[in-house]
Protein backbone atom coordinates (compact mmCIF):
# COMPACT_ATOMS: atom_id res chain seq x y z
CA UNK A 1 0.00 0.00 0.00
CA UNK A 2 1.36 3.54 -1.39
CA UNK A 3 1.04 6.30 1.28
CA UNK A 4 2.20 9.68 0.54
CA UNK A 5 5.40 11.29 2.70
CA UNK A 6 4.41 12.39 5.18
CA UNK A 7 2.76 8.61 6.36
CA UNK A 8 5.67 7.90 8.49
CA UNK A 9 3.35 10.46 11.10
CA UNK A 10 0.66 8.58 10.31
CA UNK A 11 -1.10 4.85 11.46
CA UNK A 12 -3.32 2.43 9.88
CA UNK A 13 -6.78 2.43 11.79
CA UNK A 14 -9.48 0.34 10.31
CA UNK A 15 -12.49 1.72 9.50
CA UNK A 16 -15.19 0.18 12.43
CA UNK A 17 -12.11 1.42 14.90
CA UNK A 18 -12.43 5.40 14.37
CA UNK A 19 -13.49 7.49 17.31
CA UNK A 20 -13.78 11.33 17.83
CA UNK A 21 -10.68 13.22 18.38
CA UNK A 22 -9.42 11.38 15.54
CA UNK A 23 -6.98 13.29 12.43
CA UNK A 24 -8.30 11.28 9.44
CA UNK A 25 -6.30 11.74 6.31
CA UNK A 26 -8.55 12.79 3.78
CA UNK A 27 -8.93 10.66 0.42
CA UNK A 28 -6.79 13.45 -1.38
CA UNK A 29 -3.76 12.27 0.47
CA UNK A 30 -3.30 15.92 1.62
CA UNK A 31 -5.14 17.02 4.20
CA UNK A 32 -6.62 16.11 7.21
CA UNK A 33 -9.70 16.52 9.39
CA UNK A 34 -10.96 15.87 13.17
CA UNK A 35 -13.72 13.16 13.23
CA UNK A 36 -16.64 15.05 15.20
CA UNK A 37 -18.94 11.96 15.30
CA UNK A 38 -18.67 8.35 13.94
CA UNK A 39 -21.92 6.24 12.95
CA UNK A 40 -22.30 2.83 11.90
CA UNK A 41 -24.97 1.35 9.25
CA UNK A 42 -25.46 -2.26 9.25
CA UNK A 43 -26.09 -4.53 6.36
CA UNK A 44 -29.46 -6.65 6.22
CA UNK A 45 -27.69 -9.22 8.13
CA UNK A 46 -26.77 -7.31 11.21
CA UNK A 47 -23.77 -6.95 10.28
CA UNK A 48 -21.51 -3.36 9.91
CA UNK A 49 -21.14 -2.32 6.11
CA UNK A 50 -20.22 1.34 5.84
CA UNK A 51 -18.84 4.06 8.73
CA UNK A 52 -19.96 7.73 8.33
CA UNK A 53 -17.32 9.80 9.49
CA UNK A 54 -18.72 13.27 10.33
CA UNK A 55 -16.24 16.05 10.15
CA UNK A 56 -15.49 18.99 11.27
CA UNK A 57 -17.20 21.79 9.26
CA UNK A 58 -19.88 19.46 8.24
CA UNK A 59 -18.49 16.85 6.03
CA UNK A 60 -19.59 13.34 5.86
CA UNK A 61 -16.80 10.62 4.76
CA UNK A 62 -18.42 7.31 4.10
CA UNK A 63 -16.31 4.31 4.53
CA UNK A 64 -16.29 0.34 4.14
CA UNK A 65 -16.25 -0.98 7.69
CA UNK A 66 -13.18 -3.12 6.54
CA UNK A 67 -11.27 -0.33 5.12
CA UNK A 68 -8.06 0.88 6.55
CA UNK A 69 -7.43 4.28 6.63
CA UNK A 70 -4.79 6.69 8.06
CA UNK A 71 -4.97 8.95 11.31
CA UNK A 72 -2.50 11.33 12.24
CA UNK A 73 -0.18 9.83 14.99
CA UNK A 74 -0.73 12.38 18.60
CA UNK A 75 2.61 14.07 19.36
CA UNK A 76 4.25 12.61 22.30
CA UNK A 77 3.76 15.80 24.63
CA UNK A 78 0.09 16.16 23.70
CA UNK A 79 -1.96 15.03 26.42
CA UNK A 80 -3.86 13.09 23.87
CA UNK A 81 -1.16 10.47 24.20
CA UNK A 82 -1.77 10.07 27.67
CA UNK A 83 -2.59 6.41 28.66
CA UNK A 84 -6.00 7.31 29.53
CA UNK A 85 -7.31 8.12 25.93
CA UNK A 86 -6.59 3.85 25.85
CA UNK A 87 -10.25 3.46 27.13
CA UNK A 88 -13.01 5.23 25.18
CA UNK A 89 -16.36 6.25 26.50
CA UNK A 90 -19.49 5.68 25.39
CA UNK A 91 -20.56 9.02 24.37
CA UNK A 92 -17.67 9.66 22.34
CA UNK A 93 -17.64 6.70 20.24
CA UNK A 94 -21.31 7.68 19.46
CA UNK A 95 -20.09 11.41 18.89
CA UNK A 96 -21.36 15.27 20.55
CA UNK A 97 -25.02 15.13 20.75
CA UNK A 98 -25.60 11.53 19.88
CA UNK A 99 -28.03 9.89 22.45
CA UNK A 100 -26.56 7.35 24.90
CA UNK A 101 -27.60 3.48 24.55
CA UNK A 102 -30.42 4.32 27.33
CA UNK A 103 -31.92 6.93 25.95
CA UNK A 104 -32.25 5.32 22.63
CA UNK A 105 -34.57 3.04 21.40
CA UNK A 106 -33.04 1.30 17.89
CA UNK A 107 -30.31 -0.85 18.68
CA UNK A 108 -29.20 -0.49 14.68
CA UNK A 109 -30.07 1.40 11.46
CA UNK A 110 -32.39 -0.93 10.51
CA UNK A 111 -34.37 -0.93 13.97
CA UNK A 112 -34.33 -4.83 14.03
CA UNK A 113 -30.62 -6.11 14.06
CA UNK A 114 -28.80 -6.20 17.40
CA UNK A 115 -26.67 -3.44 17.64
CA UNK A 116 -22.29 -2.74 17.80
CA UNK A 117 -20.39 -3.52 21.14
CA UNK A 118 -17.67 -1.44 21.56
CA UNK A 119 -14.63 -2.96 23.52
CA UNK A 120 -12.43 -1.05 25.60
CA UNK A 121 -8.95 -1.72 26.14
CA UNK A 122 -7.31 -0.20 29.09
CA UNK A 123 -3.69 0.31 30.05
CA UNK A 124 -1.29 -2.69 30.85
CA UNK A 125 0.04 -2.88 34.15
CA UNK A 126 3.51 -0.64 32.89
CA UNK A 127 1.48 1.99 31.93
CA UNK A 128 2.22 1.67 28.28
CA UNK A 129 -0.78 3.09 26.36
CA UNK A 130 -3.50 0.22 25.53
CA UNK A 131 -5.00 -0.66 21.88
CA UNK A 132 -7.46 1.57 20.51
CA UNK A 133 -11.25 0.25 20.79
CA UNK A 134 -12.55 -1.85 18.34
CA UNK A 135 -16.14 -2.82 16.84
CA UNK A 136 -17.08 -5.86 17.28
CA UNK A 137 -19.52 -7.16 14.90
CA UNK A 138 -23.17 -8.72 17.00
CA UNK A 139 -23.92 -13.15 15.88
CA UNK A 140 -25.51 -13.45 12.85
CA UNK A 141 -29.02 -14.15 13.19
CA UNK A 142 -29.92 -17.86 13.13
CA UNK A 143 -31.12 -19.00 9.78
CA UNK A 144 -34.85 -20.33 9.34
CA UNK A 145 -35.19 -24.25 9.94
CA UNK A 146 -37.62 -25.84 7.60
CA UNK A 147 -40.14 -27.70 9.29
CA UNK A 148 -42.36 -30.25 7.40
CA UNK A 149 -45.37 -32.28 8.15
CA UNK A 150 -45.31 -34.16 11.16
CA UNK A 151 -45.84 -37.93 12.02
CA UNK A 152 -49.24 -36.93 13.20
CA UNK A 153 -49.62 -35.07 9.75
CA UNK A 154 -48.89 -37.88 7.90
CA UNK A 155 -51.15 -40.18 10.31
CA UNK A 156 -53.90 -38.24 8.48
CA UNK A 157 -53.34 -39.48 4.99
CA UNK A 158 -54.63 -43.57 4.42
CA UNK A 159 -52.46 -45.59 3.33
CA UNK A 160 -52.77 -46.67 -0.35
CA UNK A 161 -55.02 -49.87 -0.42
CA UNK A 162 -52.44 -52.17 -2.64
CA UNK A 163 -49.66 -51.51 -5.02
CA UNK A 164 -49.87 -48.10 -6.75
CA UNK A 165 -50.96 -50.10 -9.79
CA UNK A 166 -53.42 -52.06 -7.68
CA UNK A 167 -54.98 -48.20 -6.94
CA UNK A 168 -54.80 -46.93 -10.85
CA UNK A 169 -56.81 -50.49 -11.56
CA UNK A 170 -59.36 -50.08 -9.57
CA UNK A 171 -60.02 -46.26 -10.41
CA UNK A 172 -60.30 -47.63 -13.95
CA UNK A 173 -62.39 -50.71 -13.46
CA UNK A 174 -65.13 -47.76 -11.58
CA UNK A 175 -65.31 -46.12 -15.06
CA UNK A 176 -65.16 -49.07 -17.94
CA UNK A 177 -66.36 -46.36 -20.04
CA UNK A 178 -64.36 -43.27 -20.09
CA UNK A 179 -61.82 -43.32 -22.70
CA UNK A 180 -59.77 -41.06 -20.91
CA UNK A 181 -58.93 -42.89 -17.67
CA UNK A 182 -58.48 -46.08 -19.68
CA UNK A 183 -56.04 -44.00 -21.60
CA UNK A 184 -54.45 -42.83 -18.99
CA UNK A 185 -54.69 -46.11 -17.14
CA UNK A 186 -53.17 -48.33 -19.60
CA UNK A 187 -49.90 -46.34 -19.45
CA UNK A 188 -49.83 -45.87 -15.50
CA UNK A 189 -50.54 -50.11 -14.84
CA UNK A 190 -47.47 -50.99 -16.70
CA UNK A 191 -44.87 -49.67 -13.66
CA UNK A 192 -45.51 -46.60 -11.51
CA UNK A 193 -41.77 -45.04 -11.31
CA UNK A 194 -41.70 -41.74 -8.95
CA UNK A 195 -39.13 -40.51 -10.43
CA UNK A 196 -40.43 -39.76 -14.06
CA UNK A 197 -41.74 -36.87 -14.85
CA UNK A 198 -44.14 -38.08 -16.99
CA UNK A 199 -45.39 -40.60 -15.03
CA UNK A 200 -46.17 -38.27 -12.39
CA UNK A 201 -48.25 -35.50 -15.06
CA UNK A 202 -50.11 -39.04 -15.64
CA UNK A 203 -51.33 -39.70 -12.39
CA UNK A 204 -51.88 -36.15 -11.79
CA UNK A 205 -54.21 -35.91 -15.00
CA UNK A 206 -55.78 -39.23 -13.87
CA UNK A 207 -56.65 -37.65 -10.45
CA UNK A 208 -57.75 -34.49 -12.07
CA UNK A 209 -59.98 -36.70 -14.79
CA UNK A 210 -61.91 -38.56 -12.14
CA UNK A 211 -62.47 -35.64 -9.98
CA UNK A 212 -63.60 -32.86 -12.46
CA UNK A 213 -64.97 -35.26 -14.90
CA UNK A 214 -66.31 -38.08 -13.25
CA UNK A 215 -67.16 -36.32 -10.00
CA UNK A 216 -65.66 -39.74 -8.46
CA UNK A 217 -63.81 -37.83 -5.21
CA UNK A 218 -62.92 -41.30 -3.70
CA UNK A 219 -61.25 -42.59 -6.47
CA UNK A 220 -59.75 -39.19 -7.20
CA UNK A 221 -58.25 -38.68 -3.75
CA UNK A 222 -56.71 -42.16 -3.58
CA UNK A 223 -54.56 -41.43 -7.26
CA UNK A 224 -53.58 -38.15 -6.07
CA UNK A 225 -52.53 -39.45 -2.68
CA UNK A 226 -49.66 -41.91 -4.82
CA UNK A 227 -48.24 -38.10 -5.88
CA UNK A 228 -49.17 -36.19 -2.26
CA UNK A 229 -46.92 -38.01 0.30
CA UNK A 230 -44.08 -37.51 -2.43
CA UNK A 231 -41.04 -34.63 -0.75
CA UNK A 232 -40.32 -32.21 -2.55
CA UNK A 233 -36.85 -33.23 -4.97
CA UNK A 234 -35.84 -29.76 -5.85
CA UNK A 235 -36.88 -30.25 -9.04
CA UNK A 236 -39.57 -28.13 -10.39
CA UNK A 237 -41.04 -30.41 -13.36
CA UNK A 238 -41.73 -33.08 -11.58
CA UNK A 239 -42.87 -30.84 -8.43
CA UNK A 240 -45.35 -29.06 -10.69
CA UNK A 241 -47.48 -32.36 -10.89
CA UNK A 242 -47.62 -33.22 -7.19
CA UNK A 243 -48.02 -29.42 -6.83
CA UNK A 244 -51.56 -30.07 -8.31
CA UNK A 245 -52.54 -32.85 -7.36
CA UNK A 246 -51.67 -31.57 -3.54
CA UNK A 247 -54.12 -28.73 -4.45
CA UNK A 248 -56.97 -30.53 -5.88
CA UNK A 249 -56.67 -33.10 -2.98
CA UNK A 250 -56.83 -30.23 -0.47
CA UNK A 251 -60.26 -28.52 -2.30
CA UNK A 252 -62.03 -31.96 -2.25
CA UNK A 253 -61.48 -32.27 1.18
CA UNK A 254 -62.31 -28.99 2.14
CA UNK A 255 -66.13 -30.10 0.40
CA UNK A 256 -66.40 -33.23 2.33
CA UNK A 257 -65.27 -31.45 5.84
CA UNK A 258 -62.25 -33.04 5.70
CA UNK A 259 -60.53 -29.48 7.11
CA UNK A 260 -57.31 -31.12 9.27
CA UNK A 261 -56.76 -33.39 6.06
CA UNK A 262 -56.95 -30.61 4.01
CA UNK A 263 -54.61 -28.35 6.03
CA UNK A 264 -52.24 -31.60 5.98
CA UNK A 265 -52.12 -31.24 2.05
CA UNK A 266 -51.52 -27.59 2.31
CA UNK A 267 -48.60 -27.79 4.68
CA UNK A 268 -47.17 -30.55 1.84
CA UNK A 269 -47.90 -27.69 -0.53
CA UNK A 270 -45.97 -25.03 1.03
CA UNK A 271 -43.03 -27.04 2.31
CA UNK A 272 -40.67 -25.71 -0.88
CA UNK A 273 -41.09 -22.27 0.60
CA UNK A 274 -39.79 -22.80 3.84
CA UNK A 275 -36.71 -24.91 2.77
CA UNK A 276 -34.34 -21.39 1.68
CA UNK A 277 -32.30 -21.13 4.70
CA UNK A 278 -30.79 -17.95 3.36
CA UNK A 279 -32.37 -15.06 5.01
CA UNK A 280 -32.24 -12.66 2.37
CA UNK A 281 -33.08 -15.43 -0.63
CA UNK A 282 -35.84 -15.81 1.90
CA UNK A 283 -37.47 -12.40 1.85
CA UNK A 284 -37.06 -12.35 -2.08
CA UNK A 285 -38.61 -15.81 -3.06
CA UNK A 286 -41.51 -14.61 -0.38
CA UNK A 287 -41.95 -11.40 -2.51
CA UNK A 288 -41.76 -12.89 -5.50
CA UNK A 289 -44.44 -15.61 -4.43
CA UNK A 290 -46.53 -13.06 -3.09
CA UNK A 291 -46.77 -10.93 -6.63
CA UNK A 292 -47.76 -14.28 -7.98
CA UNK A 293 -50.38 -15.01 -6.35
CA UNK A 294 -51.36 -11.58 -6.84
CA UNK A 295 -51.08 -11.47 -10.38
CA UNK A 296 -52.43 -14.89 -11.27
CA UNK A 297 -52.28 -16.43 -14.90
CA UNK A 298 -55.83 -17.42 -15.39
CA UNK A 299 -55.47 -17.86 -19.60
CA UNK A 300 -58.48 -15.07 -19.64
CA UNK A 301 -57.05 -13.74 -23.70
CA UNK A 302 -56.40 -17.86 -24.26
CA UNK A 303 -60.25 -18.69 -23.11
CA UNK A 304 -61.85 -15.63 -25.01
CA UNK A 305 -59.65 -15.81 -28.52
CA UNK A 306 -60.85 -20.33 -28.59
CA UNK A 307 -64.39 -18.86 -27.76
CA UNK A 308 -64.22 -16.03 -30.59
CA UNK A 309 -62.82 -19.02 -32.89
CA UNK A 310 -65.63 -21.28 -31.85
CA UNK A 311 -63.06 -24.20 -30.95
CA UNK A 312 -65.02 -25.74 -27.98
CA UNK A 313 -61.80 -28.44 -27.47
CA UNK A 314 -59.41 -25.73 -27.23
CA UNK A 315 -61.42 -23.04 -24.54
CA UNK A 316 -61.97 -26.48 -22.39
CA UNK A 317 -58.45 -27.29 -22.51
CA UNK A 318 -57.84 -23.48 -21.27
CA UNK A 319 -60.25 -23.84 -18.55
CA UNK A 320 -58.88 -27.09 -17.16
CA UNK A 321 -55.34 -24.76 -16.81
CA UNK A 322 -57.53 -22.39 -15.10
CA UNK A 323 -58.90 -24.46 -12.73
CA UNK A 324 -55.60 -25.85 -11.83
CA UNK A 325 -54.53 -22.34 -11.38
CA UNK A 326 -57.77 -21.66 -8.96
CA UNK A 327 -57.35 -24.85 -7.33
CA UNK A 328 -53.23 -23.35 -6.45
CA UNK A 329 -54.98 -19.97 -5.19
CA UNK A 330 -57.09 -22.29 -2.77
CA UNK A 331 -54.72 -24.03 -1.02
CA UNK A 332 -52.95 -21.01 -0.51
CA UNK A 333 -55.79 -19.29 0.72
CA UNK A 334 -56.54 -16.88 -1.61
CA UNK A 335 -54.56 -13.63 -2.34
CA UNK A 336 -54.19 -10.38 -1.20
CA UNK A 337 -56.37 -9.54 -4.29
CA UNK A 338 -58.75 -13.16 -4.92
CA UNK A 339 -60.18 -13.98 -1.36
CA UNK A 340 -61.30 -17.68 -0.90
CA UNK A 341 -65.28 -17.09 -1.52
CA UNK A 342 -64.21 -15.58 -4.41
CA UNK A 343 -61.90 -18.45 -5.35
CA UNK A 344 -64.77 -20.95 -4.21
CA UNK A 345 -67.27 -19.01 -6.26
CA UNK A 346 -65.01 -19.13 -9.62
CA UNK A 347 -63.59 -23.20 -9.10
CA UNK A 348 -67.68 -23.93 -9.15
CA UNK A 349 -68.31 -21.98 -12.24
CA UNK A 350 -65.23 -23.53 -13.69
CA UNK A 351 -65.88 -26.93 -12.59
CA UNK A 352 -69.70 -26.40 -14.24
CA UNK A 353 -68.06 -25.20 -17.41
CA UNK A 354 -65.37 -28.07 -17.72
CA UNK A 355 -68.71 -30.57 -16.63
CA UNK A 356 -71.12 -29.37 -19.33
Amino acid sequence: MTHPTASLNYSERQAGSLRTGDLLLLPDAERTAEIVRVDVDNDDFGSPAIVRATLTGGGVLRIAAGSVVLVLDPVPDSPEASPADGAIPAADAAGPGADSPADSGDDSADGGAPGLQLVEHLPDGDGAPAAPGVVVPPRPVAPPVASGPSEADLALIPAADGTPESVVEAAAEAHPDALGVLLLSDRLTKGINTKSGSCLKDLSDLAHELFVVLKDAENALAVADLLNVLPFDGNPGRWASVEASLALASYICRQRGEEERAEVYEKFLRAPDEMETDPFKARINAKVRQRSLNEPNLYDKEIFRAIDNSNPDAEREWRLLRLEALLFLRAHGGSQTIGAPELERRIGNELESVRG
